[in-house]
């Protein structure tokens, strides 16, 4: 049976891939198995918001996450990763955004690792959470990872969308992209992906340049049939979900982007 690893970075808008300069980038995406630089996220185009869609597969007016401060959920929606316990596969998070711990619900996660991006910490958070990452691929081999890498975000916040310090440092999470696909048996299969873009120095809006996103599947793992529809952000669990045998829930919007 399959694994899956998920890749999210903050903030990446999908021009900015090209853009950073990494020549592992580029080759990725000349020799990936499917992408597309024109997959849409929700609105509002939030951080927080954008994570409880991709892992609940619905939209924030249904979750009800409409900012950076989670809420319970009025009529609960079990996510991914209830899905996934309740089947009896492994979940694991690694991240540098600590408001991620509301994604999964307290107990569901088998391991997790937090390092804070803030305080002058943000590539060597992010370094860190792909070390741990990597170390748990070699070792538990959980069924589902989750590696976020943040400083990309708060780069473009700090200094603008697309401007030389906001690409330098997506050039250095493709650097920590390597290191991680690089570590994964080929049992996994693997999704490179953003929460959402941004523009000057914010995101938010209903902006193409903050609703725009890439999904990518690097050559790994068994492969797949893909549909070459409009993808949404609300398309991925229920993707994952399939690759790993589990019925998606009945409540979920979305649907699988693999045939």
């Amino acid at each position: 049976m399959a694994k899956v690893l998920l890749i999210l970075v903050d903030g990446m808008r999908p021009e900015s891939i090209a853009a950073c300069g990494s020549s592992y980038a580029k080759a990725m995406l000349e020799s990936c198995r499917f992408s597309t630089m024109n997959a849409q996220t929700v609105f509002p185009s939030v951080t927080l918001p954008c994570h409880m869609s991709l892992f609940h597969s619905v939209a924030p007016q249904r979750h009800g996450i409409l900012t950076n401060t989670f809420v319970p959920m009025a009529r609960p929606v079990d996510g991914l990763v209830e899905k996934l316990h309740s089947a009896g596969k492994t979940c694991a998070f690694y991240y540098t955004w600590e408001q991620l711990r509301d994604v999964a619900q307290p107990g569901k996660l088998d391991y997790s690792f937090y390092s804070s991006m803030f305080h002058g910490r943000g590539e060597e958070a992010d370094r860190e959470a792909t070390d741990a990452a990597i170390h748990a691929i070699k070792t538990v081999k959980p069924d589902f990872v989750f590696l976020y890498l943040g400083w990309a975000d708060e780069t473009g916040h700090r200094y603008g969308w697309l401007g030389k310090e906001y690409l330098s440092v997506v050039n250095d999470e493709w650097g920590n992209i390597k290191r991680a696909i690089a570590a994964a048996p080929d049992e996994y299969k693997i999704i490179i992906t953003a929460d959402h873009g941004g523009h000057d120095m914010n995101h938010g809006s209903e902006l193409a340049e903050d609703m725009t996103i890439p999904v990518i599947v690097p050559e790994h793992g068994e492969s797949d049939e893909f549909i070459t529809d409009q993808i949404n952000i609300i398309d991925i669990a229920p993707t994952i979900a399939k690759w790993l045998g589990v019925a998606a829930d009945e409540q979920w919007a979305g649907k699988s982007f693999t045939k």
